[in-house]
């Protein structure tokens, strides 16, 4: 076991990969949200660049996507 899997990088708080640039955002804006046949739904984030870019698509329904 190496020292990087005993002390992996733990991120403080809510983090997502960004859909256009790929890099990880510490100030996700959700832009798409894609429906699953199988399970809950899954969000998909922009940084705060790319989501200007981006625009809002489609969201689900009132209530389901909250604030982390």
């Amino acid at each position: 076991m190496t020292a990087n899997e005993l002390f992996p990088v733990v991120l403080a708080g809510h983090v997502a990969p960004c859909i256009e640039c790929k890099t990880v955002t510490r100030a996700p804006v959700p832009v798409r949200w894609i429906q699953s046949t199988s399970g809950p739904g899954t969000t998909l984030y922009a940084c705060p660049e790319h989501a200007v870019k981006l625009g809002t698509g489609p969201r689900p329904p009132e209530g389901e996507l909250r604030a982390p």
